[in-house]
């Protein structure tokens, strides 16, 4: 195949909903490998191969020949939207996608507020929520905007002391050092489209978190509590020393938790989770009260003072569903939108989640129809996605010569 166009570079996929984003570069990898497109590039690295010394054919003698392929910046599970990718030299650039804009739309469900500050999470605790209106919102978007400190969710793919917080998380146990807020910009900050209670279908998760999960969920969200939200990077420099002392001063002492194999439930942030035994579930009501597990005594008491319990249920007024907004940014990298939606709950007097995000724009590359790969066209065959993903490719091949070529004349 010598002598054929060898297709390089970077283009975008249209994540879907519930697919990690290691995911989805397996799946690209399974579609591009025994496809025409790459059989040129697949060739050329065989040859190279061949080429290699001694020493080098035997280190590789158990790994197989599969294209080159990667991504530039994780996506949730949750999310959808842009991410971007690259072929052969083109994973080359993907770190310059690391520290690039990017722009979400997020909804926010106010009322309640999970462990993963989002709806793939267990419930933790809840608040009143009647109160919240969009001007409530509007105003306290404010203190969110511009050089601002964040502090990434204790749910996440951070790694504190080689582990990742979500497993310690998991493991029902407190990360061995204070998760710091991190330096973010955010350069727009917008309400798109704000949903009246009743009006709209988010709705707050089913799974409560129980027992030591619950505990230091709890634990880490009071000393949250204690430190202001979307502070100015200045004054978070000036009186960091006072709130830290404030915050140890508030937290509950840390108890003595035994360590388990193992806690449950996704794992929002991180490219890829190992399966875990179910926790126990809890239901919650769609007034927002807890409804914890019954034993076999107390199920049947209530099936015999059930026609009373009914007419104390109807008696009861209903609680309206939660108000919910969707918002649009523009921001930095290592900006968490579940934080964002977790700190404008608590901005609001209640709390808040993350009920859905989309990335529409990671530094150019924008999610529009004839500028991201479907990743339902992957399944549709290479005549589908074949002609997209070279258009793509040969598009960022001559923007890259167009800008060396800009940069020879400087």
């Amino acid at each position: 195949m010598s002598g054929e166009k060898i297709y390089e570079g970077v283009f975008a996929v249209h994540k879907p909903q519930g697919v990690s984003s290691a995911d989805v570069i397996r799946t690209l990898q399974k579609h591009f490998n025994p496809s025409a497109l790459f059989q040129p590039w697949l060739a050329h690295e065989r040859a190279r191969r061949d080429r290699e010394n001694q020493f080098q054919r035997r280190r590789r003698r158990t790994q197989r020949l599969d294209l080159k392929i990667g991504h530039g910046g994780t996506l949730d599970p949750l999310a959808t939207g842009v991410l971007v990718a690259g072929v052969g030299k083109g994973t080359k650039y993907l770190n310059n996608f690391l520290g690039c804009t990017k722009t979400y739309e997020t909804v926010v469900l106010f009322g309640a507020e999970t462990d993963t500050y989002d709806v793939l999470g267990k419930v933790v605790r809840r608040a009143p929520y009647e109160h919240i209106t969009r001007e409530a919102v509007e105003r306290a978007l404010d203190q969110f905007r511009g050089k601002i400190m964040q502090r990434p969710p204790i749910f996440s793919a951070l790694r504190v002391q080689g582990k990742r917080l979500y497993e310690y998380a998991r493991e029902g146990v407190e990360p061995p050092v204070e998760i710091k807020a991190r330096p973010v910009e955010v350069l727009d900050l917008r309400v798109v489209e704000w949903f009246e209670p009743g009006t709209h279908e988010y709705k707050w998760p089913e799974v409560e978190a129980v027992g030591e999960e619950r505990e230091v969920a709890e634990r880490m969200l009071r000393k949250e509590d204690a430190l202001p939200v979307g502070e100015g990077v200045e004054a978070a420099e000036e009186g960091a020393g006072k709130r830290k002392a404030e915050a140890e001063a508030e937290a509950s002492p840390p108890a003595e938790t035994p360590k388990v194999e193992e806690g449950s439930g996704p794992v929002a942030g991180a490219e890829e989770s190992e399966e875990a035994p179910a926790a126990k579930r809890v239901k919650v009501s769609e007034d927002g009260d807890s409804v914890p597990a019954q034993s076999g005594e107390a199920a049947a008491a209530e099936s015999s003072s059930a026609p009373e319990a009914t007419e104390k249920k109807e008696e009861a007024p209903a609680r309206p569903q939660p108000a919910a907004v969707k918002i649009t940014m523009t921001v930095s990298s290592g900006f968490y939108v579940r934080s964002l939606a977790h700190d404008l709950g608590k901005a609001v007097g209640s709390c808040g989640l993350m009920s859905s995000l989309v990335r529409s724009r990671q530094a150019d590359f924008v999610l529009e129809p004839e500028k991201v790969l479907e990743y339902k066209d992957l399944e549709a065959g290479e005549e589908v996605w074949g002609p997209k993903v070279q258009q793509f490719l040969q598009e960022w091949e001559d923007k890259r010569a167009a800008e060396n070529e800009a940069e020879g004349k400087n």
